[in-house]
């Protein structure tokens, strides 16, 4: 299991050059292939934070989330449905139909979060989206280089983030100051692990989709689920540590 995360085949004992040819032209398409996650994860990050501020900026986010109306919870609520629509279509959807979604995707939940210039200073933002980054960067390349098997932790993390929406549900009506404040630590924590997980387990599927036409659709999902991994950290340490606007 020492071999999880980097399951190409054995090399020939004597390191003959054809083995040798083998494995540096499949690290380099492994490259190629973690840099279009990283960048299709980061492009939608940075559209999102764009979408975002402009949509508040613009007076449109206060005039939306404060006032009565089904418009925004269409916007709170497309973004996963087109989660769902990825993960349960990608077999039947093009790799081009796939990206306008991960795109439409990351423009809606711009929209979305536009609600936390409402609530946070721009100085707290600021701060909890360097810290999120500071540590996804380390934790994503953890991820990245161990050879720990991190696969065992994938159900104990999935099972903690079920426990976590449901202690966030029971929490909108009970409206616990401590309850919030465990929540988003133990969110942070959850986050922080599913990065190291989802980045080894994006490392191991090279193997399996490699030059194939499922190659371009797993690097969109791939980069998906990092960039959920990033947005709710972000979105947890802001509410642990974030100063709320006068």
């Amino acid at each position: 299991m020492a071999n999880w995360s980097d399951p190409r085949p054995t090399a020939a004992p004597f390191g003959t050059t054809r083995a040798r040819a083998g494995d540096a032209a499949y690290d380099a398409g492994l490259r190629s292939y973690m840099l279009s996650v990283y960048n299709y994860m980061a492009s939608g990050v940075l559209l999102t934070g764009i979408v975002a501020l402009l949509f508040a900026t613009s007076g449109y986010a206060e005039a939306v989330f404060t006032q009565p109306g089904i418009l925004k919870y269409v916007i709170m609520f497309s973004p996963l449905a087109i989660v769902f629509a990825m993960s349960f279509g990608q077999g039947r959807m093009s790799t081009g139909t796939m990206q306008a979604m991960f795109w439409g995707f990351a423009v809606l939940m711009g929209l979305s979060l536009s609600t936390i210039f409402l609530q946070y200073s721009p100085v707290a933002i600021a701060q909890a989206f360097f810290a999120t980054s500071a540590g996804f960067v380390a934790l994503s390349l953890y991820g990245y280089t161990t050879k720990k098997d991190l696969s065992a932790f994938g159900t104990f993390l999935i099972i903690g983030v079920v426990g976590l929406l449901v202690a966030s549900v029971i929490n909108m009506f009970v409206q616990s100051g401590p309850l919030g404040m465990l929540i988003s630590a133990v969110g942070v924590l959850l986050f922080a692990g599913l990065t190291a997980y989802d980045t080894q387990r994006t490392k191991s599927l090279y193997a399996q989709v490699a030059g194939t036409d499922m190659q371009g659709k797993v690097v969109i999902m791939s980069a998906l689920s990092l960039y959920l991994d990033f947005i709710n950290m972000f979105l947890f340490i802001l509410r642990l540590f974030g100063a709320s606007r006068d």
